[in-house]
């Protein structure tokens, strides 16, 4: 019972050493090509160096945007509701990103119910937060 028969349980290592040589294969083509872009664009940036014109005047220095000549200082002061404004925005846009694979699942066989149900109950938390922003006052553009 201590000896094996000589070839009894013997397994091929080159099987799994030709699956790993193969799986790095693929990433080996992945790093290729990442090295290609790199150098792709380090030499478009070093080619635009080397060739560039380099003729600074005061009018080249100046702060720019759109056609108007810029007056005071360069700090300007922005409302943070704009950004709350955005934040609303993305999450809800986020969120209704959810509704299409919501659909394909609700349109399979056997999941209408279900899939219903978990929805109404997405929608009933997207309502409750529109809801509390409202309540905060995040919602009132003064």
């Amino acid at each position: 019972m201590g000896h094996l028969e000589r070839g009894a349980d013997v397994r091929e290592p080159t099987v799994v050493a030709a699956d790993a040589a193969d799986y790095f294969q693929t990433y080996s083509v992945v790093g290729l090509l990442a090295v290609v872009g790199v150098l792709f664009v380090a030499v478009a940036f070093g080619a635009g160096r080397l060739l560039r014109p380099v003729v600074p005047t005061p009018e080249k220095l100046l702060t720019y945007e759109c056609g108007v000549d810029p007056v005071g200082e360069g700090w300007a002061h922005t409302q943070v509701r704009y950004y709350v404004y955005a934040f609303l925005y993305v999450i809800f846009a986020v969120d209704s990103i959810f509704l299409f694979p919501w659909a394909t699942v609700f349109a399979a066989p056997g999941y209408g119910a279900t899939t219903l149900v978990e929805m109404f109950v997405f929608l009933g938390f997207l309502a409750v937060g529109l809801l509390y922003a409202y309540k905060k006052g995040v919602l009132a553009w003064t």
